[in-house]
């Protein structure tokens, strides 16, 4: 959990720290803006050609070693006097959590008795969005106090307290006989389309809140300070929604799924329709917000259940293409601002999203819990 926070944070700082890293630098704030793009193309890129390049690699060496780059690069961030060198460190960085969200599921639920799974997703996906709501506003405030350099020194710290828990206490064993190492209803059909609803419901969601300061402001009428306490309530949202999706997933994890995608697209919608009203703006920023966490969330943990083969390359492909989606959106929500206007942005996302919902109705339900198990499943125990 501290790992997937400090990952989470690492991502996410620069939005808050362009401006003292555009001035400490001497680049323009866009420059700056690309740490983040970057980052997300390395992921989207990366993620599963690293997971098949360590598919044979014990799991807590493959997990020490990430967090072991994410301390050197956090260091070399820290210590950049250029440009390019904080765009390598950040690179580094990004090549690590690439590789860590694919590693991180399986090894968590391992650990824990198949019936309580959902809850160890929703612990991790907790930790992952407090990044967003005290990791990033604490790093940001620390920065503008003391210097950006401070608070991406800082994560080095966090990086080299998860290092040294894990190195210590995860048990090491061969990959292919952890207990979580292949899906528990391997359904290669299910998989497809719960990967294309969730790149499509990335797609979408980024459409929109990429401009999502620009419309609060210039739709909704608010005012910037303003606008900065929506973005916390965004954040805290976010919180609520994967900690209650993360409650009932293991229960009910199609209708978890189908659920977040579904308000995700009231939401977006929502502001599109009505978002010129304040207090419906109010309402549907905050069932955007309550979405946009548990739908990777509950892709990732229907990627445990479906997956055909490996459940890290499974999620590597999940964890790919959701960062393909949020790099597509971002850039089809730049062609739709100038046709349309920001609010045209939220319709295009709304309605991706609701092409998400409809994929989502070709997936065929799983098995009751106590149903036998696949011949594929039945040869996977049985091996030695």
């Amino acid at each position: 959990m501290l790992a997937a926070f400090t990952f989470n944070t690492a991502e996410n700082l620069p939005v808050g720290l362009l401006e003292p890293i555009s001035e400490s630098l001497r680049v323009s704030v866009s420059a700056v803006g690309l740490l983040v793009t970057g980052y997300g193309v390395t992921v989207a890129v990366a993620s599963l050609p690293l997971a098949h390049l360590v598919r044979a690699v014990p799991r807590r060496h493959v997990l020490t070693g990430l967090l072991a780059a994410l301390v050197l690069s956090s260091l070399l961030a820290a210590l950049a006097t250029s440009y390019w060198l904080l765009l390598v460190a950040r690179l580094l960085t990004a090549l690590a959590q690439a590789l860590f969200w694919a590693v991180m599921g399986p090894v968590a639920v391992g650990l824990f008795a198949p019936e309580i799974r959902g809850r160890v997703v929703g612990a991790l996906s907790v930790a992952g969005s407090l990044a967003l709501v005290l990791g990033v506003p604490a790093g940001t405030w620390l920065g503008r106090q003391n210097g950006w350099p401070v608070p991406v020194a800082m994560l080095a710290a966090l990086g080299l307290g998860s290092l040294v828990t894990i190195a210590v206490l995860l048990p090491t064993s061969r990959p292919e006989e952890e207990p979580a190492a292949y899906g528990t209803r391997p359904d290669a059909r299910r998989f497809g389309i719960v990967l294309a609803a969730g790149t499509l419901s990335a797609t979408g969601a980024f459409t929109g809140y990429t401009y999502l300061t620009k419309f609060l402001g210039d739709v909704s009428g608010f005012s910037p300070s303003t606008v900065t306490a929506l973005f916390v309530a965004f954040g805290v949202a976010c919180l609520a929604g994967v900690s209650i999706t993360g409650a009932l997933l293991e229960r009910f994890p199609q209708a978890a799924l189908t659920t977040a995608v579904a308000t995700q697209a009231v939401g977006m919608l929502g502001l599109y329709a009505a978002g010129t009203d304040p207090v419906a703006a109010v309402v549907f920023l905050v069932l955007t917000g309550g979405a946009l966490g548990p739908v990777f969330m509950t892709t990732q943990n229907a990627m445990l259940h479906c997956a055909p083969g490996r459940t890290d390359i499974a999620l590597a492909a999940n964890s790919g293409a959701y960062n393909a989606g949020i790099a597509t959106g971002a850039a089809l929500g730049g062609l739709v601002l100038p046709l349309a206007g920001v609010r045209g942005t939220f319709l295009a996302g709304g309605l991706l999203t609701l092409g998400a919902c409809t994929v989502l109705l070709g997936v065929p339900a799983p098995p009751r819990p106590g149903a036998p198990a696949t011949p594929a499943r039945r040869r996977r125990r049985a091996s030695p």
